[in-house]
């Protein structure tokens, strides 16, 4: 028994490690590149592992892990401002959804109504597993546009216990003896929550606590575990969504100290787990009922595809968003989900359907999941295509400011922050779309643009300001566009991000006030701080400061001079500096 697990698993990543790095390569991502893996090595093509019912059952847990890790991301002040998008963008979503693609099933597939609606309703949902690893990677999670698509995500998880209800009010099986009814399932729906909210208060975090104040780390992932895999099974036990429980757990614990110690511990057994149940997908993948009714079941993918990115972008456009970030809110949740199988099933033992429709769906579900990392993929230049020209944003404009700031990131909200607290107007131009539309629910006015445009920065003001500065990334900004806005710009005092050394060296002849590397103050005073801590006295740590200034300018004028990165090594720190060696 133990030989043949240990094979499986050698199978499994084996051919798992190879798709994915392949579709990784192709750009097409990991979710693909795992299911066709699935396929692959599952009983209907090569038949090299069997069992998939069991292994899902499994990696069922990586769902429950990412739900938990997200809650992590979402304090409860987070949760109720997105109240609106949940129980709004979320109601309508999966009842506009669930009620359209319930009609095309009754008109393609000439099912009764009832089971219609039985199967229509859980294709309505999107895929948690697949959507929420996509939005992290490109770092668009904690976006309005992947608030937006995590609220509608939640709401579906919520839902499924309505779904459950209506499934079983319409089956045609006996009554199962002592079965609970719809309503007392809800009422165990908010006791269940209430539970693990209390939990959460006056159980899980006196528990961290101490185990924080034993130093053990093991017990932190064992504490992380049992928090997820507890709540988990408790929300199983009462016949709800144990996805959800995970997700509470974690929203309790997302203001608590321990909340970046947790999603260390946590994230690789979700990160495995979640590749297992991808490509326990794709070996459950019934190639069979594909081969004996491809058309119907490639057409009935593209049809719940069309529906559900047609319905949710009207709803976006109907919330007020633009028409390109609607379009990849519609295409981002066009997929089924993985509850679609769970929700079959409960269909098919209540008599609504056939077991082989069961199978039917469940491959247009996973062929709807394969087709998301194409459409995003295909659609990317339509959706990426700039909005500001007529879509919503504003160009810059002279507004009398006496500091223009081009690039409003991290570092570029930190200079204009501080010129703001000493009464200097700023006025801001950043071209990134999502980035001016997070800083407006913040209240920063961003101007929509290129700022290395010497016709935008004139129509921006710069003209008239005292202070330009360039706080853009990377290297866009080089001496000929420097020695350029001096000759466009000679009264605005120019400072400029620098990246690194090089960036440093590129720019020793451009004409500016003064260029700043950008982790350089930030490192030195981390420095400060560590120095301070092991009980160096602030007398030596402002020479050793000064000393270690001195030497980075002499280092950057040998390297400027002979183009040479290497050829300031000898101004390096070496070794104690001496108390009556160098001063700076």
């Amino acid at each position: 028994m133990i030989g043949a697990n240990l094979r499986d698993g050698v199978i499994l990543l084996g051919f798992a490690l190879a798709f994915v790095l392949l579709f990784r390569k192709l750009g097409l991502g990991a979710t693909l590149g795992f299911l066709i893996a699935g396929a692959v090595v599952g009983p209907q093509v090569m038949g090299l592992v069997g069992d998939a019912e069991q292994k899902m059952g499994i990696a069922e847990l990586g769902i429950t892990l990412l739900l938990f890790l997200v809650g992590l991301e979402l304090n409860p002040a987070r949760l109720w401002r997105l109240k609106k998008d949940i129980f709004a963008l979320g109601l309508l979503q999966v009842s506009l959804c669930g009620v359209a693609v319930a009609g095309i099933v009754w008109l393609i597939a000439g099912f009764s109504p009832a089971a219609a609606l039985a199967v229509g309703l859980p294709l309505a949902l999107s895929s948690t597993a697949q959507v929420l690893p996509m939005l992290q990677s490109a770092g668009r999670l904690k976006t309005p546009f992947g608030e937006r698509a995590f609220s509608i995500l939640l709401f579906q998880d919520l839902s499924i216990v309505p779904m459950i209800t209506i499934v079983a009010a319409l089956s045609r099986a006996p009554a199962v003896p002592n079965a609970p009814p719809g309503w007392l399932l809800g009422l165990y729906t908010v006791l269940a929550i209430v539970g693990l909210v209390a939990s959460g208060r006056f159980l899980l975090r006196p528990l961290f606590r101490l185990i924080g104040n034993l130093g053990e780390r093991e017990m932190f992932v064992f504490a992380a575990l049992f928090t997820v895999i507890a709540s988990a099974a408790v929300m199983e036990a009462l016949g709800l969504s144990t996805a959800l429980g995970a997700f509470i757990a974690g929203v309790m614990l997302a203001d608590s100290p321990y909340r970046h110690e947790l999603e260390a511990d946590v994230d690789p057994f979700r990160s495995i787990l979640l590749g297992l149940f991808f490509l326990s997908v794709g070996m459950m993948l019934d190639l069979h009922a594909i081969a004996e009714r491809p058309l119907f079941v490639i057409g009935m993918a593209l049809m719940l595809i069309a529906a559900k990115t047609g319905i949710m972008m009207a709803i976006g456009l109907a919330f007020k968003m633009n028409w390109r970030p609607a379009l990849a809110l519609g295409l981002l949740l066009s997929q089924g989900g993985e509850f679609g199988f769970v929700l079959f099933a409960h269909a098919k033992n209540a008599l609504l359907i056939e077991p082989q429709a069961a199978s039917l769906f469940g491959a247009v579900v996973t062929l709807s999941m394969a087709t998301t990392p194409f459409l995003m993929m295909f659609t990317r230049r339509i959706r990426a295509a700039p909005v500001a020209r007529g879509e919503g944003l504003d160009a810059p404009k002279s507004d009398g400011a006496s500091a223009l700031v081009i690039g409003y990131g991290r570092f570029g909200q930190t200079v204009a922050q501080m010129l703001i607290g000493q009464g200097i107007t700023v006025s801001l131009i950043d071209r990134d779309p999502e980035m001016i539309e997070t800083a407006g629910t913040f209240g920063a006015k961003v101007y929509y643009g290129d700022g290395t445009r010497l016709d935008l920065l004139r129509q921006a003001g710069a003209g008239s300001v005292q202070l330009l500065l360039f706080c853009v990334d990377e290297d866009q900004v080089d001496t000929a566009l420097l020695h350029a806005v001096r000759e466009a710009f000679p009264n605005a005092a120019t400072f400029v991000r620098a990246y690194d050394r090089r960036s440093m060296v590129k720019l020793k002849d451009a004409p500016m006030v003064g260029a700043f590397r950008e982790v350089m103050e930030s490192a030195v005073v981390m420095a400060r701080g560590a120095l301070a801590e092991v009980g160096v006295d602030n007398d030596e740590i402002a020479r050793t400061e000064a000393a270690y200034r001195a030497r980075d300018i002499e280092r950057l004028k040998a390297q400027a001079v002979a183009g040479d990165m290497h050829a300031g090594d000898a101004h390096l720190i070496r070794g104690r500096l001496e108390q009556a060696g160098e001063s700076g």
